[in-house]
């Protein structure tokens, strides 16, 4: 775990001695977008147009933010047009690395050895965390972005001319973009952050203050999916996916690790199921390491567990029926 320092690595675990103990997550830095023309998106500069073969994404299967990313590249069909590079579970004194004598962990781009490299190489006085998922444009030899949220935005719907891409899914539809923004926004704060903030809390006050906006919120999720399928709609949306990621790693790392131990997914009946459901969805268990996932947090954050032993459990069983059919 560490930062750049005007592009230099320093190994560095994150300071809450300003914020009294509270955990505050950095903002990604890089935010441009890749558009059908290359048009300049929300944010960022232009000249980042989908083609394929133009662009390389940079994950961790460990990762719930960059785990997004994989999902929609293999639900969009966009495989055979976005190639990919997956760091090693082990993320310690130089950061995310990659194996080079391991091909599931080689950085196929460049040959790097440390994420850092990649960050540097877009940038040489780079200042801040070393994060995935980053999409990197082999054309401009730079970084589009490191902002999850915006880089499946951008596989939802920035790639839809290239052949064979999925365009009859659309995870993103416009006349649901409203309430899908709604049920991002308090699930981003206080779920798929709000584990972070109560894992990394470093005052008591500010961990039971996270717990419970974390434990109210899946509370809220259990009783809105108790009589509806998906959290938007009457089909998966991005809405589904972001919390996904969160849900899936929960008993295997939140619960004990992060100490989120009120109750475990499995003890929410429809949360459960709806986990399940997901999980079983065409491809998307092929993105899914439960091995690489608890590898990374029980050995990574020496700070929270300094004896790196990984628990053998829990038993999960993510391909047991859901049921969920029947609320379609």
């Amino acid at each position: 775990m560490g930062l750049l320092v005007d592009g230099k690595w320093h190994d560095k675990w994150y300071d809450t001695s300003k914020t009294g103990g509270k955990f505050e997550r950095e903002a990604a830095r890089f935010r441009n977008w890749v558009t059908p023309d290359g048009a300049p998106g929300p944010d960022g500069e232009g000249g980042f147009k989908a083609e394929s073969g133009r662009y390389h994404l940079y994950v961790s299967m460990a990762c719930p933010w960059a785990h997004r990313t994989l999902i929609f590249r293999k639900l969009k069909g966009l495989e055979p047009h976005i190639s990919l590079s997956v760091v090693h579970p082990d993320m310690v004194e130089n950061g995310w690395e990659f194996r080079p004598d391991e091909d599931a962990h080689r950085d196929h781009l460049h040959g790097y050895r440390f994420m850092h490299e990649v960050y540097t190489r877009a940038a040489p006085t780079y200042s801040g965390r070393v994060t995935v998922p980053v999409l990197w444009d082999k054309h401009k030899q730079t970084i589009v972005s490191n902002e999850s949220a915006e880089i499946i935005r951008m596989f939802n719907s920035a790639f839809d001319d290239l052949e064979g891409v999925n365009t009859e899914t659309d995870f993103y539809p416009e006349a649901l973009q409203p309430d899908i923004d709604e049920v991002n926004e308090r699930v981003y704060h206080t779920v798929n952050n709000g584990v972070y903030k109560a894992g990394f809390a470093t005052a008591q006050d500010k961990y039971e203050e996270a717990y419970a906006e974390l434990f109210q919120s899946l509370d809220w999720l259990e009783e809105r999916l108790s009589s509806r399928r998906y959290l938007v709609g009457d089909a998966l949306t991005e809405a589904d996916w972001r919390l996904f990621t969160t849900l899936i790693r929960f008993d295997a790392v939140y619960f004990s690790h992060f100490k989120c131990n009120r109750q475990r997914i499995a003890d929410f009946p429809s949360l459960s199921g709806y986990v399940r459901d997901l999980y079983q969805h065409p491809g998307v268990a092929e993105t899914v390491d439960i091995r690489q996932i608890k590898r990374h947090y029980y050995v990574s954050q020496r700070t929270i567990n300094p004896t790196q032993v990984v628990p053998v459990g829990p038993l999960l069983d993510f391909d047991a029926p859901h049921g969920r059919d029947k609320l379609s």
